[in-house]
C-alpha cells in the first residue's frame, strides 16, 4: 500500500530515501536527526556518488522512487546541472548528494556536529 506524503513521518521518509540512494550505490550514507536543532527540517540525508554521473543517478533514483511509490515530488532541487552537490528538499527531509571532493570541502556532518548522526548504509 502506498503511503502518501501526508501519511509519512520524517523518519519514514528518511528511511525510504536511504533505500533509494542505496539502490543506486550511494556511498557513506549518513542521516542527521535535526529535530530540535533546526526549524525547517527534521532530517538531513547525506550521501556520496563517486562521479557527477553517479550523483545524478542517485538523485534520479530518489526522485523517481518517491514519485512512483509515494506520489511525492521534492519542493525544489538545486545543483543538478553540475551534479557536484545536489540538494532535494522534501520539507521534513533535505537530501544532499555529493561527489567525494565536494562533500569533503563543505563538511556538512561537521557543520551540524551537535545533531545525532547515524551511518545508515554503505555500498561499494
Amino acid at each position: 500500500m502506498m503511503m502518501t506524503e501526508a501519511e509519512m513521518t520524517g523518519a519514514e521518509l528518511s528511511e525510504a530515501i536511504v533505500g533509494y540512494a542505496y539502490d543506486r550505490r550511494a556511498i557513506d550514507i549518513i542521516e542527521l536527526d535535526l529535530r530540535g536543532v533546526l526549524g525547517y527540517a527534521d532530517y538531513f540525508v547525506i550521501a556520496s556518488g563517486n562521479t557527477d554521473r553517479q550523483v545524478k543517478a542517485i538523485h534520479d533514483g530518489i526522485q523517481e522512487g518517491l514519485k512512483r511509490d509515494h506520489g511525492m515530488l521534492p519542493r525544489r532541487v538545486e545543483g543538478l546541472p553540475q551534479a557536484q552537490w545536489v540538494l532535494l528538499d522534501y520539507l521534513d527531509v533535505v537530501v544532499h548528494v555529493f561527489t567525494p571532493e565536494t562533500r569533503e570541502f563543505y563538511r556538512l556532518e561537521q557543520l551540524w556536529g551537535e545533531a545525532p548522526a547515524r551511518a545508515v548504509g554503505t555500498s561499494t
